[in-house]
C-alpha cells in the first residue's frame, strides 16, 4: 500500500495529551480493520474512556473476512465480558458458545506409553491440590512410582471427565476459572453490535493509501472514496497484511521459524454430537496436529501443518481420513499462518492488534489472550502516560516478553513429542532452536529440581505457571525409569485422598448440556 510522507501538519505525538488538550476536541482513535481483535479494543476503549472525550472509528473493508483460525479462548475472555458487564446468556447462545475447562493432547507423547492429557484451566479450588501434583512429580522424577496424571488433580480435570460444566452454584465458595469455544464470525458480528451501540462510529471502506506526518506518524487514512480519515492514534487489525506496522511504519517482523515449523492449516467442520464436550482435543498427526472445537452448531476441525514436510493436498486428504470424511463433498478451507511477532507492538502512535502484531499457533489457545492482554495493558500504560508515549518501550518489553514465553511453552510441546512415524516429528524434537528460558526450565526438571522455584526465579508465572508445566511435563511422561525397589508410599495422590476431595468438589457441577439449556432459558 502506497503512503504519502509530504502531509502539511505536523503532529507531535508526544504532545497529544487527553489533559493538556481543548476538550471541545476530542481525542480521536481510528481503528483499521474488524474482526474480533479489532471489536475487543473498540468496545474496552469505549468502556474504560467512557467518560473521557475520545472518539473511536472502527474502519474496515466489507470485502475482507476473518481468518478465525481457533475458536477457542483462555479464562482472560470471562474477564472481558465481566467488565463490559456482558452476561453469558446475552453472548453464548448468540455465537454458538460452549464452555471450555481444559485442552486435551492426545498421541503427542506414544513412547511413554500415555495416550492422551489434559491441562486444565485452573480455579481456586486447586490451592488445596497442586502442592501434591507439584510433589508427587518430583517423587516421580526420583524414580519412585507416584500418580502424576495431570487433570487427576485439578477440578476443571475431573468435570472433564464427568463431562459437566463450570457453572457453580451460588453456595459454592470457590471462584472457577474457564474458557470458552465459539464461532468466530458470531463472536466478531456480536462485538461490533455492541460497540456501535456504545458509540463507537463503524466505517465500512477500502483504504487506498496511508498518509503519514514529517515526524513519520500516522497522519490518516485515505478511502477509494476519496474520504479522509484523521485520528490523533491508530489501531492496526489489518491481519497478516499488517498495513499499518509493517508497510507504513516500516517496523520489522521476527519469525518463529526457527522454533515453530507450522505455517499452515486446512479446516473442515463435523456434525455435533449430542454430548457436547467441555473440552478442545489437540490430536497429533503425521505432520502437525488436529484441533477439534466443539460449538453448539458443530465440531470446528483443523490440521495445523508444516509445508515444508507436507503438502496441502496431502494434508487435507489426512484430516479427511482423520475425521471419517473421505467421501463428503464438503469443501475444505486452507489458510496460511505467518508465526512470530513484532519487534515493536506499539510505535510512534500506532499500536498493532491481532494477526498484525503477531501470531503464535493455536495449540493453547492463546491467540485472543495475546490480543486482550495488548489491550489492557496498553490502556494503562496510555492512560499512566497522559494519552502520550512516554511508556512506549515498557509496553513493548512486556509485550514481547509475553509472546516469547508463550512460544516457549508450544515449543516444549513439540521438543518433547516422542513420535518416531516422520521425519516431522523427528526434526522437532532435534530441534535445539530453544531460548535460555526454556532451556533452563527442561534443565531444572530433568536435574530433579524445584521447577516452581525456576519458574518464579524467572518470573514469568504470569505466562504459563508452574502447574500448567508440570501438567505438560508429566503428561508427556518426561520421567526416568522407575527404580527397581518401590517403597509403596510416598503418594500424596493416595495420602491426601485427592480423588475424594474433587469428587466431592464436582457434585456441586450440573453436566454441560444443563449449563448450556441454563444460558437458553436466560435469554
Amino acid at each position: 500500500m502506497n503512503h504519502s510522507v509530504n502531509y502539511p501538519v505536523m503532529i507531535d505525538f508526544s504532545q497529544s495529551t487527553l489533559e493538556g488538550r481543548d476538550m471541545s476536541e476530542p481525542f480521536k482513535i481510528a481503528i483499521l480493520g474488524g474482526g474480533t481483535a479489532g471489536w475487543m479494543a473498540a468496545n474496552l476503549f469505549a468502556h474504560k474512556w467512557r467518560h473521557r472525550s475520545v472518539e473511536i472509528n472502527l474502519v474496515e473493508s466489507p470485502d475482507i473476512g476473518i481468518i478465525g483460525v481457533g475458536e477457542g479462548s483462555t479464562p482472560t475472555l470471562k474477564r472481558f465480558f465481566d467488565t463490559l458487564g456482558i452476561a453469558e446468556s446475552d453472548w453464548m447462545p448468540a455465537c454458538d458458545a460452549t464452555y471450555k475447562v481444559s485442552i486435551r493432547f492426545r498421541d503427542w507423547s506414544p513412547a511413554s506409553g500415555i495416550e492422551s492429557y489434559s491441562h486444565p484451566f485452573i480455579s481456586q479450588v486447586d490451592k488445596f491440590t497442586e502442592r501434591a501434583f507439584a510433589v508427587n512429580c518430583r517423587t516421580r522424577r526420583l524414580g519412585l512410582d507416584t500418580h502424576t496424571r495431570p487433570e487427576d488433580f485439578l477440578l476443571n480435570g475431573v468435570l472433564a471427565n464427568q463431562n459437566k460444566g463450570p457453572v457453580a452454584p451460588e453456595n459454592f465458595p470457590f471462584s472457577q476459572g474457564y474458557g470458552y469455544h465459539f464461532n468466530s464470525h458470531l463472536l466478531g458480528q456480536f462485538l461490533a453490535d455492541y460497540a456501535i451501540g456504545k458509540g463507537v462510529k463503524h466505517t465500512q471502506a477500502k483504504i487506498s493509501s496511508v498518509d503519514t506526518a514529517r515526524d513519520g506518524s500516522v497522519a490518516a487514512l485515505l478511502t477509494e472514496q476519496g474520504e479522509r480519515i484523521e485520528a490523533d492514534f491508530f489501531v492496526d487489525c489489518t491481519g497478516f497484511a499488517s498495513v499499518l506496522m509493517q508497510k507504513t511504519l516500516g517496523v520489522e517482523f521476527t519469525p518463529f521459524k526457527d522454533n515453530l515449523f507450522n505455517n499452515a492449516a486446512v479446516v473442515l467442520p463435523t456434525q455435533i454430537t449430542e454430548d457436547i464436550p467441555v473440552e478442545t482435543v489437540s490430536t497429533a498427526l503425521s505432520n502437525g496436529w488436529c484441533w477439534q472445537i466443539p460449538l453448539t452448531s458443530r465440531f470446528g476441525n483443523g490440521y495445523v501443518y508444516s509445508s515444508d514436510f507436507i503438502e496441502p493436498e496431502q494434508a487435507e486428504h489426512e484430516l479427511r481420513a482423520h475425521l471419517g470424511l473421505l467421501a463428503s463433498p464438503e469443501s475444505a478451507r486452507h489458510l496460511k499462518m505467518r508465526v512470530g511477532q513484532l519487534t515493536k507492538h506499539w510505535h510512534k502512535n500506532c499500536l498493532a492488534l491481532g494477526l498484525a502484531q503477531g501470531f503464535i499457533e493455536p495449540l493453547e489457545a492463546t491467540a485472543l489472550h495475546l490480543v486482550q492482554i495488548s489491550i489492557e495493558l496498553f490502556i494503562s500504560q496510555f492512560e499512566r502516560g497522559n494519552f502520550s508515549h512516554q511508556y512506549q518501550d515498557e509496553f513493548n518489553q512486556k509485550i514481547c516478553e509475553r509472546f516469547e514465553r508463550v512460544r516457549d511453552y508450544i515449543v516444549a510441546h513439540y521438543k518433547l513429542n516422542t513420535r518416531n512415524d516422520s521425519d516431522y516429528w523427528r526434526a522437532n524434537r532435534d530441534n535445539n532452536y530453544l531460548s535460555e528460558s526454556l532451556l533452563k526450565l527442561l534443565d531444572t526438571w530433568y536435574r530433579r529440581e524445584d521447577l516452581t522455584a525456576e519458574i518464579e526465579r524467572q518470573q514469568i508465572s504470569t505466562h504459563f505457571d508452574s502447574t500448567s508445566w508440570h501438567c505438560l511435563l508429566a503428561g508427556y511422561g518426561a520421567f526416568p525409569p522407575l527404580a527397581p525397589n518401590q517403597p509403596g508410599q510416598g503418594d500424596l495422590y493416595r495420602d491426601q485422598k485427592v480423588a475424594r476431595f474433587l469428587n466431592g468438589c464436582s457434585l456441586n457441577f450440573a453436566s454441560h448440556g444443563d449449563n448450556l439449556a441454563m444460558l437458553r432459558k436466560a435469554e
